[in-house]
């Protein structure tokens, strides 16, 4: 199908087939679509709804497009969030990466810099000292060596860049803004993602489930947080071996009570790298709960835990060892080397 057939179906309300969607998505990316096609088609997307079948064509075009990596550990994990939340938190979901490898498992953390946000998980890795411009093959290295790389996504997925105007000028969420986290081309089987809103935990966990995904944990912060939250309640939907369950959290489950937003905000970059060195360094509070809170369900879906609430355990436990910190230094060193 070509886009300007999908424009027509979209118009009278009409889902695609995965198929179709993968075909339109391939014309894009290959350059064969024109800016307004481009638009167009993101905002018929948007009017009606995606459907699980949009998104998951979309997406296997967006992959076979990817540059990939090879990676010897069959459990790969990211953590990974939409973005497009503007609550300005510091860098949740990059600073559990570490945690998550500092506790033994292999992560290929998937970003970019930042969106919405005053820094991205690029920018804040960058005022680490982490070199993000890697190449293919040193990142791969990073990954199999040390247990944690960076995929700076510009890198992977150079055929986005037909997307790059139509997405700037509309200014709007589209579908563009979930597909980055469901394509690490790592192929990470293991995946905790952040979204900005409710209706999209149980539809990207369906997606994922679609795709093949190992075991998988879409997250919602009722507060408006693209990652579990400790201000309010969060929505989960987790996929495993083909069944979707969607649940609620609260902090009282892990024995912490609710905090005010003020307590997570970040600033720029500079100023996230302090706040992730803190916490990897031990420092207490409730930006140390929150990412220990967000590193669990990748230890449970890594096997490293049976519970969330030993998943929170096994984070803490892996900070104070110095584990997480250890790995962060090793990024650092070998990314300079």
């Amino acid at each position: 199908m070509m886009i300007r057939e999908a424009i027509e179906k979209l118009a009278d309300r009409t889902s695609l087939t995965e198929k179709e969607a993968e075909e339109v998505m391939n014309e894009i990316m290959d350059g064969a679509a024109t800016p307004a096609q481009i638009a167009g088609y993101l905002m018929g997307l948007r009017l009606k709804g995606e459907s699980v079948e949009e998104i998951a064509g979309s997406v296997r075009a967006m992959r076979g497009h990817a540059v990939r990596i090879a990676v010897g550990d069959p459990l790969v994990v990211d953590t990974c969030g939409t973005g497009g939340d503007g609550r300005h938190t510091f860098n949740v979901s990059t600073t559990s990466a570490f945690v998550v490898a500092g506790a033994g498992l292999t992560v290929a953390k998937h970003g970019n810099r930042s969106v919405s946000s005053k820094s991205g998980s690029a920018d804040v890795l960058a005022a680490l000292g982490v070199k993000i411009d890697l190449s293919t093959d040193r990142v791969a290295d990073c990954v199999n060596e040390i247990g944690i790389g960076f995929l700076f996504a510009p890198l992977y997925h150079g055929a986005m860049k037909h997307c790059a105007v139509p997405r700037q000028e509309l200014g709007i969420r589209t579908m563009l803004n979930v597909l980055g986290p469901l394509t690490n081309p790592a192929g990470a089987g293991i995946q905790v993602i952040g979204v900005y809103e409710p209706r999209l935990t149980e539809l990207l966990g369906k997606v994922l489930m679609h795709l093949g995904s190992q075991h998988s944990f879409v997250v919602h912060g009722m507060d408006g947080l693209d990652e579990i939250t400790l201000t309010d309640r969060t929505l989960i939907s987790e996929t495993k071996g083909g069944v979707l369950s969607t649940y609620v959290l609260s902090p009282s489950e892990f024995g912490l009570a609710k905090v005010s937003p003020k307590e997570l905000a970040g600033g720029g970059p500079r100023d996230n790298a302090l706040i992730t060195k803190e916490i990897l360094q031990g420092r207490k509070g409730p930006k140390r709960d929150m990412v220990c809170l967000n590193a669990a369900p990748a230890l449970v879906a890594g096997h490293k835990a049976k519970t969330l609430a030993d998943g929170f355990a096994l984070a803490a436990k892996t900070i104070d060892s110095g584990a997480a910190a250890e790995k962060l230094a090793r990024l650092i060193a070998y990314t300079n080397s």
